[in-house]
């Protein structure tokens, strides 16, 4: 099968999106099939040979965040041509409501079109202030996927139509197979100390990271050999600050990380905990923990609820509830055989996740979306694109 598949968001920027974006073509390309992706990246930028630039991305306040995308004449010439010389059995574009290549792709398409909606997104003003042109990609996109049940239940609620729900893939073998950092994670065991680990901005109050602080500092004192890293961006001395002087020396920081130095960074730990508080539409973080091997500790939220299997495949808390999160881990550092047999579970759970199992039940969605439209050819009326 010739595949298309279209980043909204730059490669020259790391960030989820892309990241699932390069996996699934990855995952395509081992199992047989002819992928090209189309993204905005710099003309000089290191790209992988399956990715084909769009040219520079744009900074765009959008969604309460900063995008940058590609979109306008230039854009629309490229993404044309590309689609062109691709002649793809299926065009597969992701967050295509982004003022960005994927709409493009959806509008210049002349085939069947797979969209993947990774957000829970219900309202923007860039949205609102496009709701014709947003009306008309709808129309033209064949088959929808949304990444968790949160986006899927906007897909059906906000935007008149269902969606088949399909997870964020994780490459277990990229996580499974790499080694700890150095002199990590050291002794644990009935009042050992032991090793927690935290990846994400320790600044941002949904990430939870003060409910993990109260338990690590109430825990400290009584385990003389526990240890945090911490992983993600932000200021050392800030997140140092938040700890009594005579802690501090147990805190590593190792601020932003590869995605390589993620891996060895989630099996340098005894415990990876998610203390979360909300706003959380999957729990990715969580899979590639348990790729790795590492026990998971995380907030009760939904959804990291059902990536954790309602408990059996990690240790769940009360949200926001340092104490009990504090006894949580305890329990797990003072029990080898309990860390054991979360892993054990933790690892047929992941196996689902894994990016050869999540591309299968992708490849029946781009199946269903070519019988659906059965060879017809899109008209191209809409603004001269034909």
């Amino acid at each position: 099968m010739r595949i298309g598949i279209v980043c909204p968001y730059s490669f020259d920027v790391p960030g989820g999106v892309q990241n699932h974006v390069m996996d699934l073509a990855e995952a395509l390309l081992g199992l047989g099939h002819e992928v090209s992706v189309l993204a905005p990246a710099d003309e000089d930028a290191p790209l992988p040979p399956y990715v084909v630039s769009a040219g520079r991305a744009v900074p765009l306040p959008y969604n309460g965040s900063v995008a940058r995308i590609a979109f306008g004449p230039v854009s629309t010439a490229r993404v044309r041509r590309w689609i062109t010389r691709g002649d793809f059995d299926v065009l597969h574009v992701h967050e295509p409501l982004t003022p960005s290549l994927s709409m493009l792709a959806v509008l210049c398409a002349r085939g069947p079109v797979v969209a993947t909606f990774h957000t829970a997104m219900t309202r923007s003003r860039v949205l609102s202030a496009a709701q014709g042109v947003l009306r008309i990609v709808l129309e033209r996109i064949t088959a929808r996927i949304a990444v968790s049940a949160l986006a899927r239940k906007v897909q059906v609620e906000h935007m008149d139509g269902g969606a088949v729900e399909i997870p964020n893939g994780v490459a277990v073998a990229k996580f499974a197979g790499v080694a700890p950092l150095p002199d990590w994670p050291g002794e644990c065991g009935p009042g050992a100390g032991g090793t927690l680990g935290f990846l994400g901005r320790f600044t941002e109050p949904r990430k939870g990271f003060p409910i993990l602080r109260d338990a690590f500092v109430a825990l400290a004192p009584r385990r003389p050999g526990l240890r945090l890293l911490v992983a993600g961006p932000g200021d050392a001395d800030e997140l140092y600050g938040r700890f009594p002087a005579d802690l501090r020396d147990r805190v590593t920081f190792l601020g932003l990380v590869s995605e390589a130095d993620k891996a060895r960074m989630l099996r340098s730990v005894h415990l990876y905990v998610a203390p979360n508080t909300g706003g959380e539409s999957f729990g990715m973080i969580l899979t590639e923990a348990l790729a790795a091997g590492t026990t998971v500790v995380a907030s009760d939220l939904d959804a990291f609820r059902r990536v954790l299997d309602g408990g059996r495949a990690g240790r769940l808390f009360p949200t926001g509830d340092a104490v009990a999160l504090g006894a949580a881990l305890t329990e797990l550092l003072d029990d080898d055989g309990q860390r054991a047999g979360l892993t054990a579970a933790g690892d047929q759970v992941v196996a689902n996740f894994d990016w050869p199992v999540v591309a299968r039940r992708v490849l029946e969605v781009y199946a269903a979306a070519i019988e659906a439209t059965d060879g017809r050819v899109m008209d191209q009326e809409w603004a001269g694109l034909g």
